[in-house]
């Protein structure tokens, strides 16, 4: 699968040349925009791998369009571009959370590899992300049998082994999930 990224920088040259180097790498570059609101766009119609940022444009600068495009999740990850290598630029970046920070002039040797970490780490944030989520949907499961576990025991003066053997039971003969079934006791009650 090629991946997608898009290219933002107000000089068409350096569009050009950055083009170039990723497409003869193997990558689809799916935009290139020459002002951040442009990038905003191209990042919600492609929603690419990367977008590869420059600070300083036009109409909208490139660290204002990264927290759009970070707050709306349009790219899988940002790639600051600058000229500039001041630490007030490099702490925005840090506070951004970009992938990566390349201080021009920007070549082959540079680039790629800072592509292949920056999309090497946001998928491996983005699995964390997803394996925290489904974690706390387990932990609320469990929760909720717990609750109907101690309706069930309450009512019916049963053991905890046998609550959660009633749930089970209703949860296959139902072939629904326990937790399902757990709302429906705790609703019920």
């Amino acid at each position: 699968m090629k991946r997608k990224i898009v290219i933002a920088d107000d000089e068409p040259i350096t569009r050009m040349d950055i083009s170039e180097i990723l497409e003869e790498a193997g990558y689809d570059v799916v935009g290139k925009a020459s002002d951040g609101f442009d990038a905003i766009e191209l990042c919600r119609k492609f929603n690419p791998d990367v977008i590869l940022m420059d600070v300083k444009m036009p109409l909208l600068n490139g660290l204002k369009a990264t927290k759009v495009i970070k707050e709306e999740k349009l790219a899988k990850c940002v790639v600051l571009l600058t000229a500039y290598s001041g630490q007030e630029f490099v702490q925005q970046a840090k506070e951004l959370k970009v992938m990566g920070y390349l201080v021009k002039p920007i070549n082959e040797k540079i680039l790629l590899p800072t592509i292949e970490v920056a999309i090497s780490k946001s998928e491996e944030i983005e699995k964390m992300k997803e394996d925290i989520k489904k974690a706390e949907e387990k932990l609320e499961a469990r929760k909720l049998i717990e609750r109907a576990k101690g309706i069930l025991i309450r009512k019916h003066g049963i053991s905890e082994e046998d609550a959660y053997n009633k749930i089970r039971k209703l949860s296959m003969e139902k072939r629904c999930s326990m937790r399902n079934i757990a709302n429906v006791i705790i609703l019920n009650e």
